[in-house]
């Protein structure tokens, strides 16, 4: 069996040099992140970061502005 697949890698090399490299490269991208340390790393870190949640406002809030135009406003006018 491994024998069969040597020649058909050979051939296939000897053959079609730039579907053998995408297929492989293609095959890579597709292993490398399974395996990849980065990978638990990452989902790690975005497991244990708070995302912002925006407060509420209560009505007695004056300095902080409801809308976006409001802060562009804001800055406007001093």
């Amino acid at each position: 069996m491994a024998a069969r697949i040597t020649t058909f890698l050979k051939n296939a090399w000897s053959k079609e040099l730039v579907l053998v490299v995408s297929f492989s490269v293609w095959s890579l991208a597709i292993i490398i992140p399974i395996i990849s340390p980065y990978t638990k790393y990452a989902s790690m870190i975005n497991q244990a970061t708070p995302y912002p949640v925006p407060e509420r406002d209560n009505g007695n809030m004056p300095d902080v502005p409801s809308h976006s135009q409001d802060l562009q406003a804001q800055a406007w006018n001093g």
